[in-house]
């Protein structure tokens, strides 16, 4: 039962990051479910208690919202992402954790490790697909680019 489950967490994880990372950032909400919690946040933050975090988004539509301003409203300096994802951990019947890395190319071609953390999720089957009740991107460091505009 475990396998199986660890294996769908895996492919969910690989197509969550397939979606930012081949810029299909409108397919980035669907992986949510519609009352759902998105927040990037730092390790200190969460090891002193604090709500706080630098992205916040609580329900599908704000996710959605979020890419609308991505794509339309928002200037910033044209990037790519490449993220590696490790093994997740099951951390409770609904509830795994996962490390992450984030390469961050920007257009004139320099590379740079943009993040190292944690996510720590909360999911749900819904009718056969797994999605986030709850993605919690927790960055090992507490320093955050002010380019953090692409989801992580």
């Amino acid at each position: 039962m475990n396998g199986d489950l660890l294996f769908r967490i895996t492919a969910l994880n690989a197509d969550y990051a397939a979606a930012i990372d081949d810029d299909r950032l409108e397919d980035w909400p669907g992986f949510f479910v519609d009352d759902c919690l998105y927040k990037i946040t730092s390790a200190d933050n969460i090891r002193d208690g604090n709500e706080a975090g630098i992205v916040y988004a609580d329900s599908r539509s704000m996710l959605t919202d979020r890419i609308l301003a991505l794509r339309r409203a928002n200037i910033y300096e044209r990037q790519t992402y490449r993220h590696i994802i490790g093994t997740p951990r099951l951390t409770g019947p609904d509830s795994v954790e996962t490390p992450f890395l984030v390469v961050r190319t920007m257009r004139d071609g320099r590379m740079d490790l943009f993040v190292a953390g944690r996510y720590q999720d909360r999911l749900q089957d819904d009718a056969g697909r797994l999605r986030f009740v709850e993605r919690i991107v927790i960055c090992d460091s507490s320093h955050f680019d002010t380019l953090v505009a692409i989801p992580l």
